[in-house]
């Protein structure tokens, strides 16, 4: 947020049960969550809230945040020498509407050996990440092509951020030196 001038004045954590539904598919998966999100939070006449939500996809399959290491693991040797999709959604609400988008793209993470694997488990960035790993951290070494947006991946799509943002009004670039 900060590369396009917005300064979050609060951040407020919805309380919103992320398990997937039965059946469910990982796009709409991550729709859902984000509009529970938004949904959920409450805000002032004044006020506009950015909620978001992350997944991995691999066909119909969501690896969301692992629960402990040993997961983790899994899903890092399953995702080894594949493509993937990350997805990410996005929702902005004002007192009077919601706004709302989402981002495939398309990773392609490098064979991992065993040894890369508990190399990285034991930086223990993948604590929180969907898929057990984050891009734009020590896992950026298994990465040797993405297709799509590189914010997204990370968490929060810069350019549909900011076009949600001048579609609610709310200036961009206004905090920026």
């Amino acid at each position: 947020m900060a590369q396009i001038g917005v300064v979050a004045h609060d951040v407020r954590a919805p309380n919103v049960d992320e398990t997937p539904l039965k059946g469910e598919l990982p796009r709409d998966y991550c729709r859902r969550i984000t509009r529970a999100k938004v949904d959920a939070s409450q805000i002032a006449q004044d006020e506009i809230v950015l909620c978001g939500d992350t997944t991995v996809a691999l066909g119909r399959r969501i690896l969301g945040k692992p629960e402990d290491r040993d997961e983790a693991k899994s899903f890092l040797r399953i995702l080894s020498g594949r493509r993937h999709r990350v997805i990410t959604a996005i929702a902005l609400k004002n007192h009077d509407r919601i706004w709302e988008r989402d981002v495939v793209s398309m990773v392609k993470m490098k064979v991992l050996s065993a040894a890369e694997i508990d190399a990285y488990l034991d930086t223990n960035d993948w604590q929180g990440k969907a898929g057990g790993y984050g891009i734009q951290g020590p896992a950026s070494v298994f990465i040797p092509w993405i297709s799509g947006s590189y914010s997204a991946i990370m968490g929060l799509p810069v350019a549909e951020t900011a076009a949600l943002l001048q579609a609610a009004h709310y200036p961009i670039f206004k905090e920026l030196p």
